[in-house]
């Protein structure tokens, strides 16, 4: 039985350098799971490897695959808000 592939358009915008990388990739059957490949040299320039951690995060615009995770981002937003809040008590405590 051959496997089913899903065709997946990749797009990773390089704010730095304003440059648009678009590739595109195949997802494949890998054991129970479905999985697919990046080139090397998109790889590289993100300065992403094996064992590394990335997010995918849906948009209205389609997936956002990042290495930065969301969650995090709307801890520390959550975090600011109340540092500001509570700065003087914050200060004290750290004494």
């Amino acid at each position: 039985m051959k496997p089913e592939c899903y065709y997946v358009s990749i797009h990773i915008r390089f704010i730095k350098t304003h440059q648009v990388m678009h590739k595109e990739t195949t997802i494949r059957q890998v054991g129970n799971s479905l999985g697919t490949t990046f080139p090397k040299e998109m790889l590289d320039r993100m300065h992403l490897g094996k064992g590394d951690t990335i997010y995918i995060v849906e948009t209205a615009n389609g997936l956002l695959l990042t290495p930065f995770d969301p969650e995090f981002s709307k801890a520390m937003e959550v975090y600011e808000k109340g540092a500001a809040k509570y700065r003087n008590a914050l200060r004290e405590l750290a004494k």
